[in-house]
């Protein structure tokens, strides 16, 4: 009476005040442990892991109930369809497993692996079926005999394995029951924990009307898009018989039993089908009945003046060992399974959902160029999976042109980065919206953080963290700010590093070794981006003579360029015998460029590929730095990445004396000259290299020392790859649609 009274009070059917009472503070603790461990779950302070293989979370949102087992069988069955090797991972409700146990062919103790695995089992032979309270084990378990697809079983409130698709089955008949947490309600989660979801599912579908259905479709529709909810029913199949060889009929009277999560869908379902139900008995979920309670329901079916006794099939596994049910009554169990209402559409929807989908995130013109090539590389490997870039400097301009799409708000400041030199500079920012710009960017994190796998970033600490707090997901970090050459990494983004990253690759040995276990060296990622071209000079110094000009990434470049237009005025009086490459930089407004080209008297060509002075000629171009080193002797630049880039390959380099080239000078060393802010000086170090062949050597092979070879990008690719399973997603998505 008790328990009949509270269950009617959790499930909404009729208000109980002492239960109120008693359970409300309880469901308000539970309530708060469940904001503070989706906060720092979803802000990356609590780890998610991303298992081996793709992985289909199949759950709920209530205590039991849903038809959940049935559903799951009825997915292995599409995925196997398609030729996909399918493992289902389960907790095993009762179990007494604590390592990872296969199973095959419904074969294993009830005792052990509890009772749900082995109806799984028997309904999927020769499927594998890893029973494991840590359910990554099981994955673990699952990937070592072959598997290529992985189902969890009850798994969406189980946020410390990572998955692919997260589907919720929600019952028609009792959705949310009174709303409350439990204890107080049926509810694991809050109603608006559906926003995590890929697709729903609305089980139970032909127990309820239209407009019951239309209603609940329409409240769901508040935390996911109406396109990503389904609906689905039971579907009556066969008898399995017990003591009779006469399936019952339409007329037939009952005796209904049960130990499951909503034994009034189960009586629906038999009234359904046609039968009357003379009376029941209703146990707690996965109770494990002895003898004497089958004696007794026997006694009460008989009593009812019923023809058979029913219970669903899983009740059938927890049954005592080796019994044999006793003479008197028949038992009858009906056998059903899940049918969607509209299958084309979901497995459409489960098959874009299942589509891997990779974000690289960047943090500068130089990091873009490097998160650019790291996609391509990603996408000759991995060509059916979604790759974007997320670029928190600018437009994202690099992504854009090698055809990625850019999923992060545009943060365009009077500076043209985040972090600063000068307060000025920050004020500057700040003024013109970098907050704004900061918090829009946090938000695009979230839109994607539950269906995106571990993104990658290329730049500084402060990117990490935006990475952590916007997406909840600890990233491949690719550290290219920094470097023991720049007084490296200070000791608390060593901390971050270390604690927030599943891996980092750093520039340099030196630096690996500074920032400790998780960091490695395999190659310079400024290196990697002459890959880009199969036309650069190793060397550096072979063809024609060709001084190379950079002005810059950023908008002072506009005034800047007027600098290195006099600087090439005083060379070409003292040698004649070189050319001029002038490398415009994609993110410049080139109208804008060329005008102060135009003002400080130089002509500008018809077809913008040249500037003219008397007899002077600077050719222009307008592709990547990395293209346009072959020949050239020494670069006039006054940009970043481009600068290390050029010194990495023995190209000596003449720059500014200002506050941001200090800190490139610390990393270049004796490969670059700083000179003062005029015409002159930068002209006169560039004549002084060029006629000392000795200083020429020297500063070649100080650059080359100092930015070491490419690699970097290849390994991080072979490793997300194989160690997180990127290469068998792309696998099973290509199965999938096939």
């Amino acid at each position: 009476m008790i328990i009949d009274t509270y269950m009617k009070h959790v499930k909404g059917e009729k208000y109980n005040l002492l239960a109120d009472i008693i359970f409300r503070p309880f469901s308000w603790l539970g309530s708060a442990f469940l904001y503070v461990n989706k906060f720092l779950r979803s802000h990356g302070l609590l780890k998610t892991i991303e298992p081996p293989l793709p992985l289909i979370s199949v759950g709920n949102l209530t205590y039991g109930g849903t038809n959940k087992t049935p559903f799951v069988e009825m997915l292995a069955k599409f995925t196997s369809s398609k030729g996909i090797k399918t493992g289902i991972v389960t907790r095993g409700y009762s179990g007494k497993t604590h390592e990872a146990i296969l199973i095959r062919d419904g074969e294993g103790k009830r005792d052990l692996i509890g009772d749900e695995p082995l109806l799984l089992s028997r309904e999927l032979p020769n499927m594998p079926i890893a029973v494991a309270k840590k359910r990554l084990d099981g994955v673990n378990a699952l990937k070592n005999c072959g598997c290529e697809l992985v189902i969890a079983d009850d798994a969406f409130q189980h946020k410390i394995m990572g998955r692919d698709v997260d589907i919720v089955l929600i019952d028609s008949v009792c959705p949310f029951g009174n709303g409350q947490i439990l204890p107080d309600g049926i509810m694991r989660e809050k109603i608006n924990a559906l926003s995590r979801a890929d697709l729903i599912v609305l089980t139970k579908s032909e127990q309820v009307t239209s407009h019951e259905l239309n209603n609940l479709r329409g409240q769901i529709s508040k935390y996911i898009d109406s396109s990503k909810i389904f609906t689905s029913r039971l579907e009556f199949t066969d008898w399995l018989l017990y003591g009779t060889d006469t399936r019952p009929g339409k007329d037939s009277k009952v005796f209904a039993f049960s130990a499951i999560g909503n034994p009034e869908s189960f009586k629906r379902s038999l009234i359904q089908m046609g039968l009357t139900i003379t009376g029941g008995k209703n146990f707690r979920d996965h109770h494990r009945y002895t003898r004497k309670d089958i004696q007794e329901l026997c006694k009460l079916a008989i009593k009812s003046k019923a023809d058979f006794i029913t219970c669903t099939e899983k009740d059938l596994y927890n049954f005592p060992d080796n019994f044999t049910w006793p003479e008197g009554i028949a038992l009858v169990i009906p056998r059903v399974k899940a049918v969607l209402n509209e299958p084309e559409k979901f497995f459409n929807a489960l098959t874009q959902a299942l589509r891997p989908k990779i974000i690289i995130a960047s943090n500068g013109y130089g990091e873009d160029a490097i998160g650019t090539m790291l996609a391509k590389k990603l996408r000759e490997k991995l060509p059916e999976s979604k790759i974007s870039g997320f670029a928190l400097v600018g437009r994202g301009d690099s992504y854009i042109r090698a055809g990625f799409d850019v999923i992060s708000a545009q943060s365009v400041t009077p500076s043209g980065g985040v972090l600063k030199y000068s307060l000025k500079d920050l004020w500057r920012d700040v003024k013109a919206g970098l907050l704004k710009q900061v918090k829009a960017q946090l938000n695009d994190w979230q839109k994607i953080s539950h269906r995106i796998r571990t993104p990658i970033c290329a730049g500084d600490v402060y990117l990490l963290l935006n990475t952590l707090l916007g997406s909840g997901a600890r990233p491949l970090f690719l550290a290219t700010a920094k470097t023991v050459y720049l007084s490296g990494h200070w000791r608390l983004e060593r901390a971050i590093i270390n604690a927030f990253t599943l891996r980092t690759w750093a520039r340099d040995e030196k630096s690996a070794q500074q920032l400790g276990n998780k960091a490695i060296y395999s190659g310079s990622p400024i290196m990697d981006l002459l890959l880009e071209d199969n036309n650069y000079s190793d060397s550096g110094i072979t063809g024609k003579n060709i001084i190379l000009l950079l002005p810059g990434s950023r908008a002072r470049a506009c005034q800047d360029v007027k600098l290195l237009l006099d600087s090439v005025e005083i060379l070409h009086e003292k040698i004649n015998n070189y050319n001029f490459v002038m490398v415009i930089a994609p993110t410049l407004p080139v109208s804008e460029f060329l005008d102060n080209c135009e003002s400080h008297g130089w002509e500008v060509s018809q077809d913008k590929n040249f500037l003219t002075r008397k007899n002077i000629i600077i050719s222009l171009k307008y592709d990547s730095v990395a293209s346009n080193t072959k020949g050239v002797k020494i670069l006039l630049g006054l940009g970043g990445t481009a600068n290390q880039l050029c010194a990495g390959l023995g190209i000596p380099v003449i720059s500014i004396d200002e506050k941001g080239k200090r800190v490139q000078k610390k990393l270049l060393g004796d490969s670059e000259i700083l000179t003062e802010k005029n015409a002159k000086s930068l002209a006169n170090s560039a004549l002084r290299v060029l006629n000392d062949s000795k200083l020429y050597d020297f500063m070649s092979s100080a650059g080359r020392e100092r930015m070491g070879s490419p690699g970097a990008l290849d390994d991080i690719v072979k490793f997300a790859c194989d160690n997180l399973g990127w290469s068998i997603r792309e696998k099973v998505y290509t199965k999938i649609k096939a």
